[in-house]
């Protein structure tokens, strides 16, 4: 399994077709913390070869040399013809990551760990009733690097609306999932409506209410309410700094006593102390 805490900042993942190369240097200014180069559902099939060869020559001229954003492929499922090709590209261009669609099985992700002989990290995304069943042992094949949540297509397999109470199980799970395998929080489905900015909020607030700690992105205007959500509000940093503030005052002898402070009449203990550190270290330079 790989180390999450080389995932754990990213907030924002945006899709970019491979089969629209002029777009990739866009998707890399629009302020997104990782780009997703999709080979799947934006790519017809008969474009599937040619948006390999579009990947490639954006590596050879060194359009994705740079580390910020962290780039991803979402290949082509397990159980489709392009899989293999997909594979022997992202072993061939030393990728960072690769999104796996449709991910049911844990022998999935371990195929393509050994495919591409460990050179790369794996994003599963739970699709699937069957997904979400098996999402522990996927969570724990070697190669994962977080667990992603395909809302779209879970509502589609299990007929269910997109309503909140409808996949408030799921998300939930993979959050919990994602805890217990020491992963970082799963990364949200997508919002589809592109000009509801309202929308978009509501959605992402949701989710990282549930606990999830990112959320994939099908157009550049949806990055930056993205990267906001997830950012701590000034609320949450003023109070943070004021328990890391008493907490320094007890450690120095000061008067707040030797085993309980107080900040704003609320009781701080360790997993108080431990949320305001965590507040605290998600604060990023924008």
């Amino acid at each position: 399994m790989t180390n999450s805490t080389q995932c754990i900042d990213l907030r924002s993942y945006l899709f970019v077709p491979g089969n629209r190369p002029e777009r990739f240097a866009k998707a890399l200014d629009s302020g997104a913390d990782a780009i997703i180069i999709d080979l799947e559902d934006a790519v017809a099939a008969e474009e599937k070869a040619a948006s390999r060869r579009h990947i490639e020559a954006a590596l050879d001229q060194g359009l994705f040399r740079s580390n910020v954003p962290s780039i991803y492929v979402r290949i082509n499922a397990a159980d489709t013809e392009w899989f293999i090709d997909d594979l022997a590209l992202i072993k061939e261009a030393h990728m960072l990551g690769v999104m796996l669609p449709k991910a049911e099985h844990a022998e999935q992700v371990a195929r393509i760990h050994e495919m591409t002989e460990k050179l790369c990290c794996v994003i599963p995304i739970i699709e699937t009733a069957t997904g979400l069943i098996n999402a522990q042992a996927i969570a724990q094949a070697d190669g994962v690097e977080r667990l992603a949540f395909g809302s779209i297509d879970f509502q589609l397999d299990l007929q269910c609306d997109g309503s909140e109470t409808a996949l408030l199980y799921a998300r939930s799970q993979l959050v919990v999932v994602s805890r217990w395998a020491g992963l970082a929080a799963p990364v949200d489905g997508v919002t589809v409506a592109l000009d509801d900015a309202e929308q978009l909020t509501q959605d992402a607030q949701h989710a990282k209410s549930l606990g999830m700690g990112a959320k994939l992105c099908i157009h550049p205007r949806q990055v930056s309410i993205v990267n906001a959500i997830w950012q701590p509000t000034r609320d949450e940093i003023t109070w943070a700094k004021k328990v890391i503030s008493a907490l320094a005052q007890v450690e120095s002898g000061g008067q707040l006593g030797q085993n309980a402070m107080k900040v704003d009449g609320m009781m701080i203990d360790r997993p108080v102390l431990l949320k305001a550190q965590r507040i605290l270290n998600q604060l990023r330079m924008e």
